[in-house]
């Protein structure tokens, strides 16, 4: 007890030389207060929807921002005022530079012009003749402001109209109306009324009005109806609004330049045409008729700019080309006789170097203890048969070793890879599906692959794979992923003594590796929100479907001792497998993020298995999963290895893994950000193990569940994070059912990764 008391003083005095020592107020000056709080209190003398709206969007309108609260201290002004100092030293004067912020005071606030700018937004959105009054609250050199704001009861839309006459524009403006987003009955709202002009002008060029801009409609409000707080709009044209805006234009010819670079832009060049395009290049670069499905453009149809987007994003997503740039010039020729005027496209394509080498070269520590490097190289080539093809490939070594353990089982481990990806940039079939795929052309991948892995006192093994698939966007957030043929030849080439007794003591961990032959189809299908930035309510589903064995087993017999069926004399697995993974991010603020993740998977082994392969069991534990057990340590069920367990490590799978996560993500300081964490989760069998015990999937498994929480820190620069997760566990599944709730901290898991855990 005395010991924790002299701990507890001993912080207490620590904390309160950081307080004194980040002391900004005996640097301000004697005329000045600092700027400490903006406070706005919202009334009004009605019930108003989306009043919290309407709050926030004033609240963010008081400017300037107070100065930075790091858990209550200044820390940037403080390394501001140290820098400031006659002889600040080197220490001072880089935190100045890094983290310094300059003090806001109260002198620096108008109050007249914040007040404008309230009544201002105010009006915009419906409320006027509103009543705002400031007032100062001074403390020791430090002050605050408190606004009240007032409003009334806002103006509503009585009716709304165009001002039409004899403009054939104004006949197509009013046809866009149909789909109006504004109404009679609605709040009068300025920035409605502007994303009812960009609306307009966006549904006019996709019928062919190139020239056309927002700019050109004006809305006139009637808000003379004071008693009963209603409005009538009126639409109309600006004046002198340019005559070739009003005019509708067609493509009157469309010519591509595959091989665009401005330096051979005077060149003579060889003109290919192929389905009414210009293909216009010196050598063939890239052939016409694989270009062609790509670009949506037709001679003679009408302007649209959302097929001018499109055909720029598939050319894109071909991966040859580093810019593509499509512009139109019009032609001066005479109108035609229906009253379009023509266009000439022009898409220019700026190609990648055609081969290129990248290495990679990581660090990897892992939450088992095991850390070493990796050598990736990958050798590019873009374009290989002049029709976007691209062929990877990537050898790769790496090294782990045990840094400390229970026991010297599993010391170190080498890994040696070979694989070789052949891209196609549309889809290699029988049939032609090209009308089905408008958003974006499919890929067809072909994918060859070898591995060695050497674990030392272990077993050495040999793996082959092979994928024909394919991978397509439906749209901007679904993308399918599916191979109809996937092939996995596993070899055990090598066992220790030692790994021989643990298979000899777990059949279940022997038949995961006996099963040498996987064959089957694979599906996955993913619902991404997250692509959109600004979305506040942001989802993330992701469906996977593994099938083995099912085609295969119509040639298979049975020849071997176990009576398994085999194809080559090798014996193949049968399995049905489907994991789902959903994810919700709930961004709450410009900077702070509460996302919260459910997985969902099972794996049943049929006919020719008894087990699911090792490679396709379920893991729990480590920095994707429950952070607060090591990597592969957790389940499954309720089992619990001896401490010199010497096969724990590969005995701690499932055919069944749930997961629950919640984390909620905030800035500290920069690019350095912060997280609190809560992780449950456990793999269980779908039948008994005897080596396994307490392992098998019951009613019982919310009382089976790893249970941990944690902090965590993220260094996030530009997307790429490097992320430090500490966590202890609540809940020991591995114990006596009455003592599983266990809050340990006396010996944290520290997790370290690349990248967010979901």
């Amino acid at each position: 007890m005395k010991t924790k008391t002299k701990i507890s003083c001993l912080f207490s005095l620590i904390l309160l030389w950081a307080l004194q020592s980040c002391s900004v107020k005996k640097y301000i000056p004697q005329e000045e207060l600092l700027y400490t709080e903006g406070r706005l209190q919202l009334e009004s003398d009605t019930t108003i929807k989306n009043l919290n709206k309407i709050n926030q969007e004033l609240q963010d309108l008081l400017r300037p921002e107070p100065n930075t609260k790091v858990l209550g201290i200044y820390l940037g002004l403080w390394a501001h005022f140290k820098a400031q100092k006659e002889k600040p030293g080197f220490i001072n004067r880089y935190l100045g530079r890094k983290i310094g912020e300059a003090p806001v005071y109260l002198s620096h606030i108008d109050l007249e012009k914040t007040e404008e700018l309230l009544n201002n937004r105010l009006e915009n959105r419906g409320f006027f003749r509103n009543t705002i009054a400031s007032s100062v609250k001074k403390k020791t050199r430090s002050a605050s402001i408190d606004y009240k704001v007032e409003v009334k009861k806002p103006y509503v839309l009585a009716s709304y109209q165009l001002e039409n006459d004899s403009l054939p524009i104004l006949k197509d403006i009013e046809n866009t109306l149909v789909k109006t987003v504004i109404e009679p009955g609605m709040r009068y709202d300025l920035q409605q009324f502007k994303l009812e002009r960009e609306r307009i002008d966006q549904a006019l060029k996709s019928i062919g009005y190139y020239n056309f801009n927002a700019d050109f409609l004006i809305f006139e409000a009637d808000t003379n109806q004071y008693k009963t707080k209603r409005f009538d709009l009126f639409l109309r044209l600006k004046k002198d609004v340019p005559k070739k805006s009003m005019v509708p234009y067609r493509l009157n010819s469309i010519k591509v330049y595959p091989n665009y670079s401005v330096a051979t832009d005077s060149l003579i060049k060889d003109t290919v045409q192929f389905l009414g395009i210009e293909y216009i290049q010196s050598n063939e670069f890239f052939r016409p008729k694989r270009l062609a499905p790509y670009i949506l453009l037709d001679e003679g149809e009408t302007y649209d700019p959302l097929k001018s987007k499109l055909t720029s994003n598939r050319l894109a997503s071909i991966g040859t080309y580093k810019f593509i740039n499509i512009r139109y010039e019009e032609d001066n020729t005479d109108m035609e006789t229906d009253g379009f005027s023509k266009l000439d496209a022009y898409i220019n394509l700026s190609p990648l170097n055609k081969r290129s080498l990248r290495a990679e070269l990581q660090a990897v520590s892992k939450s088992n203890n095991f850390a070493g490097p990796t050598l990736s190289l990958t050798y590019s080539n873009r374009n290989l048969f002049r029709g976007g093809e691209t062929l990877n490939i990537t050898g790769n070594v790496g090294y782990e070793t045990q840094l400390a353990g229970n026991n010297s089982t599993g010391l170190s481990s080498t890994q040696l890879g070979l694989k070789s990806d052949l891209i196609f940039p549309r889809l290699l079939s029988f049939f032609n599906f090209s009308e089905r795929f408008r958003y974006a052309v499919p890929k067809t991948k072909i994918s060859l692959g070898m591995e060695h892995l050497n674990r030392s006192k272990l077993y050495s093994l040999t793996s082959f794979s092979a994928i024909f698939g394919y991978g397509w966007n439906e749209n901007r957030y679904v993308y399918h992923e599916l191979n109809p043929l996937s092939i996995n030849y596993v070899n055990l080439s090598t066992t220790t003594a030692e790994f021989e007794t643990i298979l000899d003591n777990n059949p279940f961990l022997r038949s995961s590796f006996e099963q040498q032959f996987i064959a089957g189809l694979t599906y996955s299908f993913t619902y991404n929100e997250l692509v959109d930035a600004k979305k506040k309510n942001a989802l993330f589903f992701n469906s996977n479907i593994d099938l083995a064995g099912n085609t295969i087993s119509l040639f298979g017999k049975s020849t071997n001792q176990e009576g398994d069926k085999t194809i080559l004399g090798l014996a193949y697995a049968q399995y049905a497998k489907m994991d789902l993974d959903i994810r919700y991010h709930l961004r709450m603020g410009s900077s702070q993020k509460l996302i919260g993740r459910i997985f969902g998977g099972i794996g049943v082994p049929y006919g020719n298995s008894a087990t699911l392969p090792f490679s396709k069991q379920y893991f729990s534990g480590g920095p994707y999963s429950v952070r607060a057990f090591r990597i592969r340590s957790l389940g499954p069920g309720t089992y619990n290895p001896e401490a010199d367990d010497s096969g724990s490590f590969f005995d701690q799978s499932g055919d069944i893994r749930l997961e629950a996560n919640l984390e909620y993500r905030f800035p500290i300081y920069s690019f350095l950000k912060g997280a609190l964490f809560a992780d449950a989760g456990n793999v269980w069998l779908i039948n008994e193990n005897t080596a396994l015990p307490g392992g098998k999937f019951t009613s019982n498994f919310m009382d089976e569940l790893g249970i941990g929480v944690g902090a965590g820190l993220r260094i996030d620069i530009q997307n790429f994070v490097i992320r430090f997760d500490l966590a202890a566990p609540l809940q020991k599944p591995y114990l006596p059912k009455g003592d599983r709730f266990d809050f340990d901290i006396s010996q944290p898991i520290l997790n370290f990764a690349i990248g967010y855990p979901f």
